[in-house]
């Protein structure tokens, strides 16, 4: 499965930007469980796909943390659901409505913060 996925993301990539050499394609993804499966790694090198070490988990250094999952929770505040197919349309639809900007902006502020953590050392840091 994860081999299918990752076949999709890749062509996806040479879709939407045909001048990109996938061959240097560098992913930046956390170090949840299925992220580091040996399915997906095999997959992942066989598809010449480079893994970007992530640091220790840090909601500073994860854009959903500290950026969308706040903005949604706040958007979905006092809603019920009553299927989890209701709830996934509504996330969707709420992520529709974000400007293309502002995850511009998110991605500006998360290179930042990798910066931070470089020049911290790994430590903790205050503030952006």
């Amino acid at each position: 499965m994860s081999r299918i996925l990752l076949s999709q993301v890749k062509s996806s990539i040479n879709e939407q930007r045909p001048k990109v050499n996938t061959s240097r394609t560098l992913l930046l993804h956390d170090n949840a469980g299925p992220y580091k499966a040996r399915a997906t790694t095999q997959s992942l090198r066989e598809l010449g796909i480079q893994v970007l070490p992530h640091p220790a988990y840090s909601p500073d250094l994860a854009s959903c943390d500290f950026w969308l999952f706040p903005i949604l929770k706040d958007r979905l505040a006092g809603r019920k659901f009553d299927r989890i197919q209701d709830l996934a349309k509504a996330v969707n639809s709420e992520l529709r409505t974000i400007p293309e900007e502002e995850y511009q902006g998110v991605f500006r502020k998360w290179q930042i913060r990798l910066k931070r953590c470089i020049e911290s050392l790994g430590e903790y840091f205050e503030g952006l």
